[in-house]
């Protein structure tokens, strides 16, 4: 697979992680500040999977997807 694949791969996986721990941060926070903090990276993480599905999603019509 060429490296830009795995890069996005990877992307995904980073974004699902952020995912997974803004929940855990979430449920143990203590104060408005965390909330906050833990919105903004559920929210970063949605939008970073969105990019890197639709740039798979493209190598895929471009027979770049290996």
């Amino acid at each position: 697979m060429k490296i830009f694949n795995v890069n996005l791969g990877k992307a995904i996986r980073l974004s699902n992680d952020m995912l997974a721990l803004a929940d855990k941060g979430d449920l143990a926070r203590d104060d408005t500040g965390c909330g906050i903090l833990y919105g903004i990276m559920r929210d970063s993480a949605h939008k970073l999977k969105q990019l890197a599905e639709k740039e798979i999603s493209k190598h895929k019509k471009a027979g770049k997807w290996e």
